[in-house]
């Protein structure tokens, strides 16, 4: 561990995140399971990006929105996976001060920039249900282009003010982070610097940028809801539901799993538990999110089949080519002969 003296403080440079403590063994296991859930999730929220971007009959607004949270959840999903595989792989658990804000940055930012993302997906189904009517002319394309850019800046700019005034204070030890990530709370854990200010910031921040958006997508839905109960036929109550369960299932994944770990008392008995519900919103969300809407979303579905119908077509006219030219060759050497 790298550390100076200043002023009769020891100040630490370095971090030290202890991850998952155990054998070799499990480690090596470990390590296989969090490189295919990469694996899966990269392949998956991929998928749902060429999707969107290539079938012309998923450019709507609600696939435009889902786009851009597939592309979150790339980007999320490599800032906490890839250091936790290197970690595991060589065993190096040290980070640097300033290379741990950088990932507390990025982690943050996208975790605010997704609870925006799900609060503006869930007011396109609301106007959806809600009114029905008006939805073509109320979520125009460059309303969609400014919500979910708002979101994007809105996510990285929030956190950027806490990021300086993070960037200000004194760490003096202990060097350890009981995490596999960079996290708001054992940064605190670990400063000898007046956070006072740091921490009314971060309150405020946590709640423009998360309650606020996680209220407005309680009240879309319960809007959703009571539109739903009055559809006389079954048949429509089901359809209505069926186009907005898939986020329904993801907001409930989302929130639920953050609002527990965050609602677990900073104890070192529980850091453990902490952990484990942890990776619920941090690696399992961002598996689970594209089979969701490739599961129960049907025009995902045919969208997917259409493209890997396609992509058989192209594999089937690249051999019928080889095969014509090969034939022609045998065919100009026997000449020959």
């Amino acid at each position: 561990m790298a550390i100076t003296e200043w002023k009769n403080q020891t100040i630490i440079t370095e971090f030290i995140l202890l991850g998952f403590e155990t054998s070799p063994q499990f480690q090596t296991l470990l390590f296989l399971v969090f490189l295919s859930t990469y694996i899966i999730t990269m392949a998956g929220n991929t998928l749902l990006v060429v999707l969107v971007v290539s079938d012309r009959h998923l450019h709507k607004p609600m696939y435009y929105f889902l786009g851009n949270l597939s592309c979150l959840e790339i980007f999320y999903s490599s800032t906490i996976l890839l250091r936790m595989l290197a970690s595991l792989i060589t065993g190096e658990k040290r980070l640097s001060v300033n290379g741990c804000i950088a990932q507390f940055y990025l982690i943050a930012s996208l975790v605010t920039t997704e609870c925006c993302l799900l609060s503006v997906m869930s007011y396109d189904r609301y106007i959806a249900i809600c009114k029905p009517l008006n939805y073509t002319v109320l979520m125009q394309d460059g309303l969609c282009c400014q919500l979910a850019s708002l979101s994007w800046l809105s996510g990285f700019l929030a956190i950027a003010i806490v990021i300086v005034l993070i960037m200000q204070i004194t760490f003096c030890g202990p060097s350890e982070i009981d995490s596999y990530f960079c996290d708001f709370g054992p940064l605190l854990n670990l400063s000898c610097s007046d956070i006072i200010l740091l921490k009314i910031v971060a309150f405020i921040c946590s709640f423009t940028f998360s309650l606020i958006p996680f209220l407005l997508t309680l009240i879309s839905y319960v809007y959703i809801v009571t539109t739903v109960l009055k559809i006389p036929s079954t048949a429509g109550k089901q359809k209505a539901f069926s186009t907005c369960s898939s986020h329904l299932i993801v907001v409930t994944l989302y929130y639920g799993t953050l609002i527990v770990v965050y609602m677990i008392p900073d104890t070192p008995s529980l850091n453990y538990t902490n952990k484990i519900f942890s990776l619920f919103y941090t690696v399992l969300t961002p598996l689970i999110n594209p089979l969701i809407y490739s599961f129960r979303n049907k025009e995902v579905k045919e969208s997917t089949q259409r493209l890997f119908r396609k992509c058989s077509s192209l594999v089937g006219t690249r051999k019928s080519e080889t095969n014509h030219v090969f034939i022609i060759k045998r065919k100009n050497r026997h000449v020959l002969n």
